[in-house]
């Protein structure tokens, strides 16, 4: 018979017996490529956990030892009772469609905490104009550069490196090319803002901060953010600070200062060409709500309410209802505070007889220098230990003759004390194996 064709199971009719031949099956075909794709898709690398998988892939850690995962910034403390409550309590009003500017109500509380917070003068934040809520920083981070980058002027999107990959795609989708800032220990883990070429700044329509940065947790001072204020005025460009972990921190007497609090100290209250972001994911333990907001100059967020009008991203009613009374809490941020750092400091005192660690300014992140290439030191600390650390080269780009991320790995401190304990005791066991 011919090659590639099959007899079908046999079958009797009047008891003579049927043989059927059937044609060879063929393998589904793959769809074909979309002609009309963006062709900036093209430019983005793979996210930094699927980088992550590749390099885990084929090995198989010691199943005598359980899973301990430090390399994504998911906070695994709980979150408090009364805000579960309240979201469960509204879920009623998942009948209605929420408005994409979100609750007045929710709005009022947003201002309230900003004006507290960051010391503002009462009143100068206005809720009708000053605040948008959104679902979670990364969507929002993302989508604000789609609406404010204008791609006929070879547009320049500035950022510090390591960084948050959505700053990078963000520019990327937007039209416009990324600039890697260096943040080093010369530096101050901070982007140093007079090695920028005028050039650059010329360009440049639009710069990411983030402070407390991730990975490094170094916090920008007042002074600092005056100065990137005071460029964005020469150079007409966009600043959009990334505070989501603002709330992290050690010392209470001396919170990170925000982008609003240093316009409110040259005495602007416009908050002309200063955006920032914020989130209740690490602040109050709730990734999964999908919950902060953007706040500041009041002519940028009219527009970006317009562009969001239509992106359709408006906060389930539920959601904001549990939002309005974090907002309103801060209990429960001191006592997320404090569970930082009793990690920290039973974490650094196992970890620095044996690794270049210090504890950073803020965040829940450590920065650590590694004795072996990163790639080299994060899959053999999972084979050996089953502990997953993420590579710091995985977080930022060769830029400028040098890659700040190689030799370094993030350590996320999210989980509780004891599991964060287990790991660094497995962790320097294991960099006492290098050594010998």
């Amino acid at each position: 018979m011919h090659s590639g064709w099959t007899l079908a199971p046999a079958s009797h009719y009047n008891n003579q017996l049927i043989l059927t031949i059937k044609q060879p099956i063929q393998p589904p075909q793959a769809e074909p490529y979309p002609m009309a794709m963006n062709p900036d898709l093209d430019k983005l690398q793979p996210y930094p956990f699927e980088k992550l998988n590749r390099l885990k892939a084929g090995v198989t850690p010691p199943l005598a030892l359980r899973p301990i995962v430090l390399s994504i910034g998911e906070p695994k403390h709980q979150p408090a009772a009364f805000i579960m409550e309240e979201l469960v309590a509204q879920l009623k009003g998942l009948a209605n469609y929420p408005t994409t500017k979100g609750r007045p109500e929710l709005r009022r509380a947003i201002a309230q905490w900003l004006t507290a917070r960051f010391r503002l003068a009462a009143g100068s934040v206005d809720p009708e104009r000053h605040v948008l809520p959104v679902a979670g920083t990364r969507e929002a981070l993302f989508a604000f550069a789609q609406a404010v980058v204008e791609r006929s002027r070879a547009p320049r999107v500035l950022m510090p490196n390591p960084f948050y990959q959505i700053y990078e795609g963000a520019a990327l989708l937007a039209g416009a090319e990324p600039w890697f800032l260096n943040t080093t220990p010369a530096t101050g883990f901070l982007p140093d803002l007079e090695a920028v070429p005028a050039e650059v700044w010329q360009r440049c329509q639009l710069i990411y901060l983030c402070s407390p940065g991730n990975p490094t947790g170094a916090v920008a001072p007042l002074d600092y953010l005056q100065r990137l204020i005071a460029l964005a005025d020469r150079h007409d460009f966009i600043v959009a600070s990334d505070e989501c972990y603002s709330e992290l921190y050690f010392d209470e007497r001396n919170p990170p200062p925000g982008l609003l609090q240093a316009c409110a100290a040259l005495g602007r209250d416009d908050f002309r060409r200063c955006v920032v972001f914020h989130s209740l994911s690490k602040r109050s333990n709730l990734p999964g709500l999908r919950s902060g907001f953007v706040a500041g100059d009041a002519g940028v967020l009219n527009k970006f309410l317009l562009y969001r009008t239509y992106q359709g991203c408006a906060l389930p009613p539920p959601t904001q209802a549990a939002s309005l009374v974090a907002w309103q809490d801060e209990a429960h941020v001191v006592q997320n505070r404090d569970d930082y750092r009793r990690k920290f400091d039973a974490v650094l005192e196992i970890l620095r007889p044996v690794l270049k660690v210090e504890k950073p300014d803020a965040g829940f992140y450590l920065w650590v220098e590694t004795p072996v290439d990163d790639e080299t030191f994060t899959r053999e600390l999972f084979a050996q230990q089953h502990v997953t650390v993420l590579p710091g080269s995985y977080l930022s780009r060769a830029a400028h003759g040098s890659n700040p991320g190689a030799n370094r790995v993030r350590i996320a401190l999210v989980a509780e004390l004891e599991e964060c304990v287990e790991a660094a005791q497995r962790i320097a066991a294991f960099v006492r194996g290098l050594q010998q």
